[in-house]
């Protein structure tokens, strides 16, 4: 053995290397292994084999930033004020809503600093290496490049390699690569061209499950260097973006910033022009800080706070779990949804789709449960009695050439298999049809077997035939009556595996009940209904039969799979959901695009993607062909097509960041570690809750406690609920602080002195902003509210009329109450100040009425349907008469005990603004029928 101080192993595509190749470039010993004093100069030239974590933001760094936006910034000099006044209960209320959102703020992002410790706990403590010439036991951690590592069934691959010696070991890779089937390992493929990670059968990756079998490896990457390593890296370098919601808030404190300083100069210069002395003065500041106050929203981030709760718990019952709580309402504004395939848009169960058998081919995805079960129809639609003694030999046969059991779930009739997931699909495939195989092994005891290996590509098994009815359980009967061969021979043998190893061992074809010569024409027409069913994204399986007339001895098995009668084939697939392709129908009426971006086959990829409704053209694109793309290519492409196959976590991270370019909100769904980055990139990752990994799901915001697309579109309805309910309180919120200020600003100019005192105007901000407001963030969906797209990431908060909304339904309830006002003054009436204070607080209750919906009538709602209103509103009413009636309130608030005609003019003028709103809403339908 050559050794070197230093080892260049750099760029080295090790799945093109042979074994003598890649054990030469690592100058390392296949049979006895790395030298002690090489692995200790490699230990030192690579470092441990572990990932390493980098310095993020500590504690104090989190909740320091809970604070420092302009919106909490706003409500504590809005307290401070408060304190100023006196005012020391609203004061203390604003501080405890401050505290308490940032605290939950602090809880939420530090859960989401832990995706690195998941990934960490992926590590194998011991592994089993070839050192010295002997086997060793040694902690993961130690392990170098050039290692020599024993693996079996059971065992986590501590580090990448490549495959020395394979007994028939298989792989579970779907945390890595999305592939849903252990995939077969063979020390003497070489590729030659550049191999998908889930292409590459010469190489086993760091974090993945030896499935079945045993074998080993040469270590060709450990640590940070290996595929898990890079993956870790990739999460790390993903920098959290603000959600929409959080944009747009942030927006709104600013300009609320700038119009708070600005009204309080404004208010203050027109008030001070008739200020006379110091108290005068004061006061008329007082008043300019009040109504300053007064417009900044003290209730939105509460109202946020609760709406996003609620609405995570209406999720929840939804099994929908929420992890970070400004994601409830990300869901809403989704414009992509990037979802994978596996589990979350199919069953993550192979499933017999389709039996082949001589001219004859039965879809069982496409026929209702009776067809199925009775097998009335072919393909074509003919009479299948006759058939039917072909399909049951067809079924028999995958069942007993089979090592899976079949097992009855207690709580139910059904059934579920335990072992190898293609053979338990052919198990189930036949106890659809009445035929278990439980009492198929009764019937037909196993006396010998070929088990399969990656070589021949082929199981055989021999059982005894039954020779009469006695024989024969009572589910069995209705096959016997059939009898599939006419006469069943003392011994058959069955042999399963892929096409192109069976047929060269076929003489004679099975077709209804007859044999025929396997000639040219029947094989080139085997060969097409193969490929015709491999197309469809299928897996497809042979079966053939060979009568025997006593059992086999141990030097003549290797002639059973000779001259075989080939009987049929299956076609299995991971099927859809059968609620996906409803959900995928309501995506895209909802505006929103579903994608699919998985590490499975290509063509499996467009066959499920064309059967569930995400893609209605036969196009898709790979991750070798999206490595080729330059960015503007890339965006070209992703906006034509929407199956991706054989990708890898960079290639999600680059379609996530195409459509964030284009301002999409995309959302990620995934359940392996190769998901992570992902995860954490899009703008709301959801990661599935029965097979998802603890990496995905600490990366997500979303957790699928279901793993079904279809929770997904439920999640996003809530989600545009929650934002339609923020919507309608801000609307509701500003438009009564923009009444409020106009009748500051306007009543100076119509002979009015201080048409509301300081005390009025925070008790009108509490009543009003407080009840009712938060009752409209329970507000229930409109009817539209997934047949319209989603609101662009750009769109301001202030966006479809609703600036406009404010400043008109402001203005006019401000003119409302002031005439009022003016009159009363005018006629010398005393109480004129209580009756603008009520008559503004009236109209204000209305309006909460109406902005309930954007666009319906108030006369076309339910009044009841959100009770917490109504309660809320009769509350608010019955504070307001305190306030006037009470003489303790009097006197704190100022007001006078109004007669009878002035409560009424006050409800009349709330009539007013219910219809000023309904001319609003008429003017906006009319508009929007016309765009």
């Amino acid at each position: 053995m050559n050794t070197s101080p230093t080892l260049n192993i750099d760029n080295q595509h090790w799945y093109q290397l042979s074994v003598e190749e890649a054990v030469r470039r690592l100058q390392t010993d296949a049979e006895a292994g790395l030298a002690q004093a090489d692995t200790a100069a490699r230990l030192q030239q690579f470092g441990p084999n572990e990932l390493e974590e980098r310095a993020g933001r500590s504690r104090w760094q989190i909740l320091f930033e809970q604070f420092a936006n302009i919106l909490t910034l706003l409500l504590v000099g809005a307290a401070l004020v408060s304190f100023g006044l006196r005012e020391y209960i609203e004061a203390v209320v604003i501080l405890l809503i401050v505290i308490l959102n940032g605290l939950l703020g602090y809880t939420q992002e530090a859960r989401a600093e832990q995706s690195m410790a998941a990934l960490k706990r992926m590590s194998v403590p011991t592994v089993r290496v070839r050192r010295n010439g002997k086997v060793q036991e040694l902690s993961a951690r130690d392990l170098v490049p050039g290692d020599i590592v024993l693996l079996e069934t059971g065992n986590l691959v501590p580090a990448d390699g490549r495959v020395l010696g394979s007994m028939n070991m298989r792989v579970t890779e779907a945390a890595l690569t999305g592939e849903s089937e252990p995939v077969e390992k063979s020390p003497e493929l070489v590729f030659e061209s550049e191999r998908a990670l889930a292409d590459r059968q010469n190489m086993v990756y760091s974090g993945t499950i030896i499935a079945y079998g045993h074998g080993e490896m040469i270590v060709t990457a450990t640590g940070m260097s290996t595929e898990l390593g890079k993956i870790a890296d990739l999460i790390q370098s993903v920098e959290q973006e603000p959600t929409p919601l959080q944009k747009r808030l942030d927006r709104l404190g600013k300009a609320l910033a700038v119009a708070a300083m600005l009204l309080v100069a404004v208010v203050f210069l027109l008030g001070i022009r008739t200020a006379d002395t110091r108290e005068e003065i004061f006061e008329v500041l007082l008043t300019a800080v009040s109504l300053a106050v007064a417009a900044i929203p003290e209730a939105l981030t509460a109202v946020v706070t609760i709406a996003l709760s609620l609405g995570a718990q209406r999720m929840l019952r939804r099994r929908a779990l929420i992890r970070k709580l400004p994601a409830v309402e990300t869901l809403g504004s989704v414009s992509v949804i990037c979802s994978d395939k596996t589990g979350t848009l199919t069953q993550n169960r192979m499933t017999v789709t389709a039996l082949d058998v001589a001219n004859h081919r039965i879809d069982l995805m496409q026929q209702p449960e009776e067809s199925r079960l009775a097998l009335r129809l072919t393909q074509s639609g003919e009479p299948a009695e006759a058939l039917l003694p072909t399909l049951d030999l067809l079924l028999l046969s995958g069942a007993l050439c089979n090592d899976a059991v079949l097992v009855k779930d207690d709580d139910s009739d059904d059934y579920h298999t335990v072992g190898d997931p293609t053979e338990g699909a052919l198990v189930l495939g036949a106890a659809t049809f009445k035929i278990l195989k439980n009492d198929l092994d009764k019937a037909f005891p196993r006396v010998a077997e070929l088990p399969f290996d990656s070589t021949r590509k082929r199981m055989t098994t021999v059982h005894r035939s039954p020779q009469a009815a006695p024989d024969i359980p009572a589910s069995l009967m209705p096959v016997w009556e059939r009898r599939m061969p006419n006469e069943l021979p003392p011994y058959l043998a069955f042999t399963k595996g892929a096409i192109d190893s069976l047929l060269p061992r076929v003489n004679e074809i099975w077709v209804e009940g007859e044999l025929q010569p396997f000639d040219a024409t029947w094989r080139q027409r085997v060969v097409e209904d193969h490929d015709d069913l491999a197309g469809n994204g299928m897996r497809v399986l042979g079966v053939a039969i060979k009568p025997l007339d006593k059992a086999p001895a141990q030097w003549e098995m290797e002639e059973l799979e000779k001259d075989l009668i080939l009987v049929g084939m299956f076609g299995m697939i991971d099927p859809p959901r059968p609620e996906v392709a409803e959900a995928v129908a309501t995506c895209k009426a909802a505006g929103i695009r579903p994608v699919m971006i998985t590490g499975d086959h290509p063509l499996t990829a467009r066959h499920i993607a064309q059967q569930i409704g995400i893609s209605e053209n036969r196009q898709f694109i790979t991750g070798q062909e999206l490595d080729q793309l330059s960015e503007t290519e890339l965006r070209d492409k992703a906006n034509e097509i929407s199956v991706f196959a054989r990708v890898s976590p960079e290639h999600k991270l680059r379609l996530i960041e195409v459509f964030q370019k284009q301002n999409q909100i995309v959302s990620m769904t995934g359940d392996g570690v190769n998901d992570a980055p992902a995860l954490k990139k899009a703008d709301i990752g959801v990661a599935m809750g029965i097979t998802g990994t603890d990496v995905s799901k600490e990366a997500a915001e979303m957790v699928l406690l279901d793993d079904n697309f279809a929770t997904i579109v439920s999640a996003i309805e809530e989600g545009r609920i929650i934002f339609d309910n923020i919507r309608r309180f801000i609307k509701y919120l500003l438009s009564c602080n923009a009444s409020e200020i106009a009748v500051m600003l306007l009543g100076p100019f119509f002979g009015l002195p201080l048409p509301l005192l300081p005390l009025q105007i925070l008790w009108m901000n509490l009543v009003t902003d407080g009840l009712p407001a938060l009752a409209l963030s329970v507000e229930p969906a409109e009817k539209n509210v997934m047949k319209r797209p989603p609101y662009s990431s750009e769109e301001s908060i202030f966006g479809q009329g609703m600036a406009a909304f404010i400043i008109v339904i402001g203005i006019v309830m401000s003119l409302i109450s002031l005439g009022i006002g003016v009159w009363a003054f005018g006629s010398g009436d005393p109480n004129w100040q209580t009756l603008l204070f009520v008559t503004l607080i009236f109209t204000q209750l209305a309006l909460s009425l109406e902005v309930r919906s954007e666009t319906t009538s108030l006369f076309k709602m339910k009044f009841l349907s959100n009770p917490y209103l109504v309660g809320a509103l009769i509350l608010t009413v019955l504070l307001q008469i305190v306030v006037i009636y009470v003489p303790f309130f009097q006197n704190i608030f100022d007001t006078r005990p109004l007669p009878l005609f002035d409560l009424l003019l006050a409800v009349a003028a709330s009539i007013v603004v219910l219809i000023s709103v309904e001319i609003w809403k008429w003017a906006w339908r009319w508009r929007m029928a016309r765009s």
